[in-house]
């Protein structure tokens, strides 16, 4: 019997997966400050659209302007932790589009405010399939609500 060197192509629903954890890990390096492989997660060049919660314009960024920015904004909480659920996921051969749900709560202990602040709303990732890895491409977070300090930010930032 031969071996074959031939990568074996996944299924739909394993493609799907593959697609849906890429942007779940998003999530989970950012909360465990792991950020080399949360720079490996990304394509290089990212279309990133906050816009919904700091207003401005979508910047098109490298994954280590990505890391290097939230390293920088993340690093000021004790603690975060970005739920996601609810993904759906459409894949056209090389590329797919992954929607899911977030809630985003951040920590940090303050001698004025509650401790927390926590967001809630939708992100819409863009991937692209390369040399068998899926990469995003676009990230476009559109916050719906928030809820507790909302000060926060400023005082991690500081």
């Amino acid at each position: 019997m031969s071996e074959s060197l031939e990568p074996v192509a996944s299924s739909p629903a394993e493609t799907r997966i593959e697609v849906a954890e890429t942007c779940t890990r998003m999530a989970v390096h950012a909360d465990r400050r792991e950020w080399d492989l949360l720079r490996g997660l990304f394509a290089d060049k990212v279309l990133l659209d906050y816009t919904s919660l700091n207003g401005g314009e979508p910047v098109q960024l490298t994954p280590e302007q990505i890391v290097g920015a939230w390293a920088a904004t993340l690093s000021g909480y004790d603690a975060t932790q970005h739920l996601i659920a609810n993904h759906l996921v459409q894949v056209d051969g090389d590329r797919a589009v992954c929607t899911a749900s977030f809630q985003a709560t951040h920590r940090l202990a303050t001698a004025h405010g509650a401790p927390l602040w926590t967001l809630g709303g939708d992100y819409r990732w863009e991937l692209a399939r390369v040399g068998g890895r899926w990469l995003i491409d676009s990230v476009v977070m559109t916050a719906t609500w928030g809820d507790g300090n909302k000060d926060l930010p400023a005082q991690a930032a500081g």
